[in-house]
């Protein structure tokens, strides 16, 4: 009787997926090579995507997927999903390594979720059955990122994460030193890439060469932290609130209508356009509003609390300024509270140079 060849140990990684084509990538490099694959995607709240598209009417055109399930899909890979954004706070607050261009702690966000994808990996009875994972990937590349993905700052990400050499990075491992899965030869070093830089010209030959041609946007980011006026939107709650803390509903908040502050004590988020008022239709139990009643206008929510009177009245009169009546000699508005008792303010829309630029945040 022949004895059967002992059968190869198919190894396990899991893989970061943000939805962009890079951890796409990274992923289609391991398949190649057999490695089982399966990923996970870390809300924080802070995502780009998702709500905001289906939001606002100029965005109609953009895609409205959650682009990590959707690569998920794409790669025939089971995804993880894990609501990180109570302990992700810690990172946004206090970042050890400091924030890049604006409120991103990039590299202190990477470290995070390394960290967290290294506690998963031999949590086998909760994500794999019997099987545990073996290493970890990501889509990174030496020299795409200012501040997480410089040569110097990989170490750093695989020695404070706990990943160690367990962690691979197949669009730029031969820029990097071997790391465990190569030396074990689990994965052929020679079948990675040495791709760096910000040119985006090699990641989409290999897209090309994957068949892929639906992707997210290669270079855009996926946080809107690293957004300029969302950060300073934050920086102006911190400020106003003195102290440097945030809920998941202020960070949605942030991410829609006009917010002006006419006092330190208080702002105006006013709704653009219908969706954004359909958004914030959904904050009237937690906030003051304030509405046009005389003529098509926006919502407002009131972000603070109005000291006096002539407070709500110029509140009042900014949020008709935004209304169909702002030509109007006399708008009616509406005041509701948040136990949705109402009152109906006539006010005289306010003139642009009321309004003043740096009430704009």
């Amino acid at each position: 009787m022949t004895e059967s060849a002992p059968q190869t140990l198919q190894r396990r990684a899991i893989a970061l997926v943000s939805g962009g084509l890079d951890s796409m990538l990274a992923v289609k490099v391991m398949q190649e090579q057999g490695i089982h694959v399966e990923g996970v995607n870390f809300f924080t709240g802070f995502c780009v995507e998702g709500h905001t598209h289906a939001i606002r009417k100029k965005d109609q055109d953009k895609n409205k997927r959650n682009n990590a399930l959707w690569v998920a899909e794409q790669l025939g890979i089971k995804l993880h999903i894990v609501d990180i954004s109570e302990e992700y706070k810690d990172v946004v607050l206090n970042p050890k390594h400091g924030y890049g261009a604006n409120l991103n702690p990039c590299l202190d966000c990477k470290i995070f979720m390394v960290n967290k994808a290294t506690l998963m990996l031999n949590k086998a009875r909760e994500l794999a059955g019997e099987k545990g994972f073996d290493f970890i990937i990501t889509g990174e590349v030496v020299g795409q990122r200012p501040k997480s993905q410089r040569k110097e700052t990989m170490p750093i990400i695989s020695r404070e994460s706990g990943a160690d050499d367990r962690l691979l990075r197949p669009l730029s491992a031969k820029n990097l030193p071997e790391t465990l899965p190569e030396r074990e030869g689990w994965v052929d070093r020679s079948r990675l890439h040495d791709f760096s830089g910000r040119n985006r010209k090699p990641q989409m030959a290999l897209a090309k060469r994957f068949g892929l041609d639906d992707f997210a946007q290669p270079a855009g980011g996926c946080c809107f932290l690293t957004d300029e006026s969302y950060s300073r939107k934050l920086a102006d709650l911190w400020q106003a609130r003195n102290e440097r803390r945030y809920e998941l509903d202020d960070i949605m908040l942030l991410k829609v209508g006009r917010h002006i502050r006419p006092a330190p004590h208080y702002k105006l988020i006013i709704s653009r356009e219908e969706g954004e008022n359909r958004f914030l239709e959904g904050y009237r139990y937690q906030f003051t509003s304030i509405t046009t009643s005389s003529c098509p206008g926006p919502l407002a929510l009131i972000d603070g609390t109005l000291a006096s009177d002539d407070e709500l009245r110029q509140a009042a009169a900014i949020v008709a300024r935004y209304s169909k009546g702002r030509t109007d000699d006399e708008v009616v508005v509406e005041v509701r509270d948040p136990s949705g008792v109402a009152r109906q303010l006539p006010v005289r829309p306010a003139t642009p140079d009321q309004v003043a630029p740096e009430w704009m945040v």
